[in-house]
């Protein structure tokens, strides 16, 4: 079996304004492995995004214990890489500059810092394009750089909130498509948030349901597919079943 990544023990977290209220997770147990690919479902509001704060650092459980790499991580800013649903590319910086920006951050001096963009663009679909502005990209091609940058971080957990819900349904195909090739070639660890159940059954592994609240425990869905996968693949009767079970799921947490 992989090596245990990421840990959550008996963890609860409740904003501290909202101490006197129910909290948002309760007790809750999670292990994720090397490599996987982990898609987390749930209606807004669910404790999705709060789960992700948690993971990178950007808020710290009221109980419990987080572990990365089987190491107790107090401090985890930094840790792990994060792709928001907006690309957030800085306007006024070119394509090799914002894809640059994490070694910058770590201290590598520009130039090397550009150089190892550079050999990745092609790689990336973005060669050609690396002296333009954001603002000269399609959306789909804003988020290739996006994932780049986060690639960029260095870490080998990734996690990325609904990078492709802005996006039409034939570039959002594409880029899914795109997105595994790219994580079956690297091997990382992506744990990725979407409403969409196509996408999270196309995706994933493994596929986590928040289904209660406070969320004590994720419903675990395995998906019954090899890889490398075609998006044919969906219309197997035993994915349409998923399917269907997935939708209905939802369909009764949202009317909570």
């Amino acid at each position: 079996m992989a090596n245990k990544i990421l840990q959550f023990n008996n963890i609860s977290f409740h904003y501290e304004k909202d101490a006197l209220q129910k909290p948002i997770l309760k007790n809750l147990n999670l292990e994720l492995y090397e490599g996987e690919f982990i898609s987390f479902l749930g209606p807004s509001g669910s404790g999705k995004s709060t789960l992700f704060k948690l993971i990178t650092g950007l808020e710290q459980p009221s109980e419990g214990e987080i572990f990365l790499r089987n190491q107790l991580v107090i401090n985890r800013l930094g840790q792990v890489g994060y792709m928001p649903q907006q690309d957030l590319l800085l306007p006024w910086r070119t394509i090799v500059e914002n894809a640059a920006l994490p070694l910058e951050i770590k201290g590598l001096k520009k130039r090397e810092a550009y150089k190892k963009v550079i050999l990745l663009l092609d790689e990336f679909g973005l060669k050609g394009v690396e002296n333009h502005f954001p603002s000269d990209l399609s959306g789909g091609m804003r988020q290739r750089v996006s994932f780049l940058r986060t690639i960029l971080s260095g870490s080998n957990i990734l996690l990325l909130d609904e990078p492709f819900s802005a996006l039409d349904a034939i570039t959002k195909l594409s880029l899914q498509e795109w997105l595994l090739a790219q994580w079956q070639k690297r091997n990382e660890t992506i744990l990725f948030i979407t409403h969409d159940v196509n996408e999270a059954l196309f995706l994933s592994d493994r596929i986590f349901v928040f289904s209660e609240s406070p969320t004590t425990k994720l419903k675990e869905i395995k998906i019954p597919l090899l890889r490398p996968r075609n998006i044919k693949d969906l219309n197997h009767p035993e994915i349409l079943q998923l399917k269907d079970e997935l939708l209905d799921e939802l369909r009764t947490r949202q009317k909570l």
